[in-house]
């Protein structure tokens, strides 16, 4: 009801603004587009015409790919979602079967068809599609080219009323009833908090001064033998270096290669394939033998992982949601940043249905939304932190309990190499598909400990 009356209509207001068009921008804009009766994307980058890197997505060069949590997210969002990918020219890999994971040490894991896929492609074809999608609302519009340079709003920061932006015709004041701050690092956000004198959100930050390098290849027929991809971690603490090779669209292939601190994988071409060499195993390097490059090595630094808590603070401005990235930027390697992204947008999305029938719809909405990013971001965080913990080197607060979980850890993928069902359950959980509570069914308990008990 409003003022006594009842609501007749799903829309909470005239205008959402959504700031940033990068996947979260456009997952966001797509779960508002029910309720308000006009969605506005400004991103600062004017748009491709095709899959392109644009510079406002510094990581549009490196190698990507949509997890299994991802795309059920994206499916609830955009039903059809992975047939449209597929036309785009994704490919699909059953991680089951047709991926080679390689833990240095361990023995390979079962192969199996798994009834879930995973679609490997660019960062800027994920974009593209789902900008064709997000342009297929009425009442959505993407303003490329047009950057944000403040969040307004009461001088008191208890509600905020639009933004100013910087266009082409010149600067912009566009009201609003509801922002989203799907920029990349929430700096808009911060700035009005600070503005308004209430007091930054509290930060949990993993220092682990990653580096990183891609570059695009055609490949020699049958290079990956019978699998579409490889993935091959280090054997910690001594060794850093990961590795990725994915298919992505025209028949090509990404290779992404990772280092940590001074050793970042080198720009030129040959010295980046020699890079390869450092990996604990032989594959991949054996993999770009006859390789053709068919762009230049990218590079890109990620010197900490941080979860901005803005779910306790005391009060948040109304009228104002950060999102994706704005809220927690999780270590790349992991691949888990679309996915929170994503799944939050679906958060989101539930929660308007909801409240678009209450008296006032925007009363409690940032924080119920805060609270829900919030429990979305503990899996994933905890997934990669430990990982990362094990190197001395990792900068951050270290569970009390973290030699546990690590022998834990090594003895459940230990028992997922001989055990297809605990390997693919493990998957699932790493793919953010299943919550990682499954892992302390007590029969899995007690068989990892028996596993442990065998060191």
């Amino acid at each position: 009801m409003c003022n006594g009356v009842p609501r007749t209509s799903s829309h909470i207001g005239k205008r959402a603004i959504v700031i940033g068009a990068g996947i979260s921008g456009l997952a966001a804009a797509r779960a508002l587009a029910d309720h308000f009766e006009e969605v506005v994307v400004f991103e600062r980058d004017e748009f491709p015409s095709g899959a392109t890197a644009r510079p406002g997505a510094p990581q549009g060069k490196q190698a990507h790919g949509l997890l299994g949590g991802a795309m059920k997210a994206l499916e609830e969002l955009f039903p059809d979602f992975a047939r449209d990918l597929v036309q785009a020219g994704a490919l699909p890999v059953n991680h089951g079967c047709e991926l080679l994971l390689e833990f240095p040490g361990m023995d390979t894991f079962p192969r199996r068809e798994w009834d879930w896929l995973t679609y490997s492609l660019s960062r800027p074809l994920i974009e593209l599609t789902m900008r064709r999608r997000v342009e297929r609302q009425g009442n959505i519009t993407l303003r490329g080219g047009c950057r944000v340079l403040e969040i307004l709003g009461r001088s008191d920061g208890a509600l905020v009323t639009g933004v100013r932006c910087d266009t082409v015709s010149g600067q912009e004041m566009i009201s609003a009833d509801l922002v989203v701050d799907a920029s990349k690092h929430g700096g808009l956000t911060l700035s009005f908090l600070k503005s308004a004198g209430q007091p930054p959100p509290e930060e949990t930050t993993i220092g682990v001064d990653i580096r990183y390098a891609t570059a695009l290849y055609a490949l020699s027929d049958g290079a990956l033998g019978e699998f579409k991809a490889i993935v091959t971690f280090p054997k910690p603490p001594e060794g850093i270096h990961f590795a990725y090779l994915l298919p992505v669209e025209n028949n090509c292939w990404q290779l992404l290669l990772v280092g940590r601190g001074d050793d970042a994988p080198p720009v030129d071409g040959d010295e980046f394939l020699a890079y390869a060499q450092k990996l604990n195993t032989p594959t991949v390097y054996n993999a770009m033998k006859g390789a053709k490059r068919l762009s230049a090595v990218a590079r890109y630094s990620f010197p900490e992982s941080k979860w901005r808590h803005f779910a306790r603070l005391d009060s948040f401005p109304r009228a104002l949601l950060p999102i994706g990235d704005a809220i927690c930027c999780l270590n790349p390697v992991y691949g888990q940043g679309i996915t929170v992204a994503v799944q939050e947008a679906n958060a989101l999305r539930r929660l308007l249905s909801v409240h678009a029938w209450q008296a006032d719809p925007l009363a409690t909405l940032g924080r119920e939304f805060l609270a829900e990013a919030e429990a979305i971001i503990q899996a994933p965080w905890a997934i990669s932190a430990i990982p990362d913990f094990i190197y001395p080197q990792t900068r951050g607060e270290r569970p009390n309990d973290l030699e546990d979980r690590l022998k834990f850890q090594d003895a459940l993928t230990r028992v997922s190499t001989h055990d297809a069902d605990v390997y693919e359950l493990v998957a699932e959980v790493r793919h953010l598909l299943k919550p990682l509570t499954v892992l302390d069914e007590p029969e899995l308990v007690r068989r990892v400990e028996a596993e442990m008990a065998t060191v």
